[in-house]
Order: C-alpha cells, then structure tokens, then sequence
C-alpha cells in the first residue's frame, strides 16, 4: 500500500523547491533552478553509473513535487527534471483593480 509522505516543514512552493534543489545537490547531482511564471523548475544531469541505492534517493526526493520526469537521449544523457508549482494567492487578493482588499 502506498501512503504518500508529509511535504517538509515549510510547504510553501519556494521553500520546497530550495528543498528539493538541495536533496539532490545533495546526492552529488549537478541542479539548475529556474523561476517561472506559475512553477519553479529544477533540472539535474544524472550519470550513467548512478547506483541503485542513489536512485531510491532520488525517488524520493521528486515525489515531493509537483510534476517530475526523466530525459534520456543518447546525445545529451539524462536529465532528470522536476516542477513546483508556485502558491496560488487566496481569493481576496485576486479582484482586480478597484476590487482588492
């Protein structure tokens, strides 16, 4: 049975994202983080001869975003992305002009 793990302390998306950023810098991968609009992304390059045990890691780690994957060619390698949605403001704060409280 799966059960699906506590986001960390701070779930707020920033602080979620530097979280996952850091895991796996932390697991030896090289990370990129990039803003966006909506979502933060975080893209890593992950060698040929990543052990299994590392792999659980990484699993691990991506299951607390939003949306991950990995790309894999045979010109470029792998890279293994992961995209964190950015909070969406409460309700009041989103009016428009002349309607904001």
């Amino acid at each position: 049975m799966f059960t699906r793990r506590r986001r960390p302390c701070c779930a707020a998306s920033e602080a979620r994202a530097r979280y996952i950023a850091a895991r796996l810098s932390g697991l030896g991968l090289a990370t990129r983080v990039e803003e966006h609009a909506r979502h933060t992304s975080i893209e890593a390059e992950v060698p040929g001869a990543l052990p299994a045990s590392a792999w659980r890691e990484v699993l691990e780690v991506v299951a607390e975003a939003d949306r991950f994957g990995l790309l894999a060619s045979s010109l470029t390698g792998r890279t293994l992305w992961v995209a964190v949605h950015k909070a969406v403001p409460a309700t009041r704060d989103v009016g428009g002009p002349g309607r904001q409280q």
